[in-house]
């Protein structure tokens, strides 16, 4: 199985890439600043003391739930391999999900279940992905006895709604953050969980499992700087800015005869109304992500771009529409 994702590729950088869920008003200034200024000559405290005390502060748990990880994707394969490792032989992701559940799932010999009662690891994802929205069946699966993970990478991007899971199942599941893509920042690669209040024994499993300094210098400095108050609120003011720009990629799209489908997040999934020609949209710096790998083939994802991408997508569409016209 290969992995499908978004951002660069061969031809490089896009000029406007649509294909990724960074945060297009980013990257956050004061973050930025603190990666920049991070001591590349030493390692880290390979305990991580001062930032799991931080991150543990922000979110207010106790430090012991705070399990680093040196990305959200090297996290989902570590806890797969430990759920193995105790015994566990099943798992269960919803129909639409990151291909990564997957991915880690067949390299460690899980079997996928459609009942998620009868699994010993399972996946949530909100705002979820692709669709970013709430997921229907969260409250049901949270309560299940298997290994839960709320994969949470784009919950400091929702623009509308809110969680469909309270303080107190929230406690119950595994959260895992992914700051970078809400900073703007997904070239530093960091993140980390928190463990549920039951879940403290698999915590110091995934710690032990875990390489030596899982994370960098420059990560420490991201993760550190994230949970401060003035990158909070540049975060906060660029969802104002984020809100902004998709009403009018929406309305943008829809004139255009794209079906968009609902979203809570800086994202949106839409069918386009005829076939694209990916190759000529890539070489005029224009790419998109096709859903298929994530469960939703016919639609493109489309992360929120300012204005300028906007047009240039449309422009371009129409051009290559044009070209390959009989």
């Amino acid at each position: 199985m290969s992995h499908e994702h978004g951002g660069p590729d061969a031809l490089g950088v896009p000029r406007w890439d649509f294909s990724t869920n960074a945060n297009a008003v980013g990257p956050c200034p004061m973050v930025l600043t603190a990666v920049q200024r991070a001591d590349p000559q030493h390692y880290p405290d390979p305990a991580y003391t001062v930032l799991r005390a931080a991150l543990a502060a922000f979110h207010g748990v106790a430090a012991e739930r705070i399990v680093v990880a040196g990305s959200a994707s090297e996290f989902i394969a570590r806890i797969t391999a430990a759920v193995v490792r105790v015994g566990g032989q099943s798992v269960w992701w919803p129909a639409l999900a990151y291909g990564d559940y997957a991915h880690a799932a067949q390299a460690w010999g899980l079997q996928r279940v459609d009942d998620p009662a009868k699994a010993d690891l399972l996946w949530l994802c909100e705002p979820s992905s692709p669709l970013g929205t709430a997921e229907p069946l969260a409250q049901a699966v949270a309560g299940q006895g298997g290994v839960v993970v709320l994969d949470r990478a784009y919950e400091p991007l929702r623009l509308s709604g809110h969680c469909s899971l309270g303080a107190d199942t929230l406690d119950g599941v595994w959260q895992l953050w992914t700051p970078n893509k809400a900073l703007g920042l997904t070239g530093v690669r960091g993140a980390y969980a928190i463990a549920p209040l039951r879940g403290l024994a698999l915590a110091q499993t995934l710690t032990r499992m875990a390489p030596s300094w899982p994370l960098g210098a420059h990560a420490v400095a991201m993760l550190t700087a994230w949970v401060q108050l003035d990158p909070q609120r540049w975060l906060a003011k660029s969802r104002e800015q984020l809100t902004t720009w998709k009403a009018a990629q929406v309305a943008c799209l829809g004139e255009a005869g794209w079906v968009c489908l609902p979203s809570e997040a800086n994202y949106v999934c839409a069918r386009a109304p005829h076939a694209l020609d990916v190759e000529a949209l890539r070489a005029q710096g224009i790419k998109l992500r096709d859903t298929t790998s994530l469960g939703l083939p016919g639609h493109w994802r489309l992360g929120v771009l300012p204005p300028a991408g906007q047009q240039a997508l449309h422009t371009a569409v129409l051009e290559t529409t044009k070209e390959t016209s009989p």
